[in-house]
């Protein structure tokens, strides 16, 4: 990797510390006071899972949770609990990305929805076992779904307007999968 290859490397991965923090703003902002009976899309997870089957050189492990921790904690939400699951599906990505480079949109769509489907099915069994309040089920699966359904949106934005593409870089794998 020479020198070039190194500075684009920290930039996309302070870009996606900004964009991540971005995103966490923006879900701080109150838009409207009274409680919704739907909730929105997990842009972080979004953007993690887009960044990390594309180019996983660009989220690595330590800064994927230290993201997720910071988002937990500022959202109130269990310390760690939905970091871990963002870090271990962000790695099995990563572990998978040159599979992955062959396949179409839609099986990696279809990936990331199971991925996401398992992550919310985890974290909420693992919030009734230690018998934690959580939000009815039909919020955390609004949730799941506008996630899925914003996942293409924000893969194309990453594509288009970042340059996050598929393509075969060793240089951006994960050490593991080289």
């Amino acid at each position: 990797m020479d020198r070039t290859d190194s500075a684009r490397l920290w930039i996309m991965r302070a870009l996606y510390v900004a964009l991540c923090l971005a995103a966490v703003l923006f879900a701080l902002v109150p838009i409207d006071t009274a409680p919704r009976g739907w909730a929105g899309p997990d842009l972080l997870l979004a953007l993690t899972f887009a960044w990390a089957v594309r180019c996983p050189g660009f989220v690595p492990a330590p800064m994927v949770a230290a993201v997720f921790l910071l988002a937990d904690l500022v959202f109130q939400r269990p310390p760690g609990l939905w970091a871990a699951l963002a870090l271990l599906a962000s790695e099995r990505f990563r572990a998978r990305a040159t599979a992955l480079l062959p396949a179409s949109f839609l099986m990696e769509w279809l990936e990331v929805a199971a991925a996401l489907a398992v992550m919310t099915i985890l974290y909420r069994l693992t919030l009734g076992i230690v018998a934690v309040d959580q939000p009815p089920p039909s919020l955390s699966m609004s949730q799941m779904a506008a996630t899925v359904a914003v996942y293409p949106l924000v893969v194309g934005l990453s594509a288009l307007a970042l340059g996050v593409r598929k393509t075969f870089q060793p240089d951006m794998l994960a050490p593991g999968a080289r």
